[in-house]
């Protein structure tokens, strides 16, 4: 079992999830950075997902996110009409060591960030030029 250099999160309750942690350490070379995600890291990323006041930190979160945990995300308009909040596609992408509930979480926190500030969803839609 590989020793990481930094406070790792710890399990899950057997049954709970199926992010395979166990499996990502026993891996030689695995990507090893989500378990840099703590429950208290997990709290501090899911308080400043939800305090989101732009576009511009919402997409600087999503690049940190992925630089520091490895974590993939892809934020845009649904396939059909965006009437609401519902209609902006918010996926986090499934990877070794990434617990389930924290896939749930950050879509429902940048959900909330919307709702305070729907102007980082207007602006979102913009990008695809749908306001030009």
């Amino acid at each position: 079992m590989m020793n990481p250099p930094f406070p790792i999160r710890t399990e899950c309750p057997p049954g709970a999830c199926i992010c395979q942690r166990e499996a990502l350490l026993q891996a030689e070379g695995g990507d090893i950075r989500i378990l840099r995600l703590t429950r208290e890291e997990e709290s501090r990323l899911i308080r400043r997902l939800e305090s989101l006041a732009s576009l511009q930190e919402l997409r600087h979160m999503q690049e940190r996110m992925f630089e520091q945990l490895g974590i993939r995300l892809d934020i845009g308009p649904g396939p059909n009409e965006v009437r609401t909040l519902r209609g902006i596609v918010i996926l986090v992408r499934e990877q070794p060591g990434l617990c389930k509930k924290t896939r749930q979480s950050i879509p429902a926190a940048i959900r909330k960030s919307m709702e305070l500030h729907p102007e980082i969803a207007f602006s979102l839609l913009d990008e695809g030029g749908l306001f030009a």
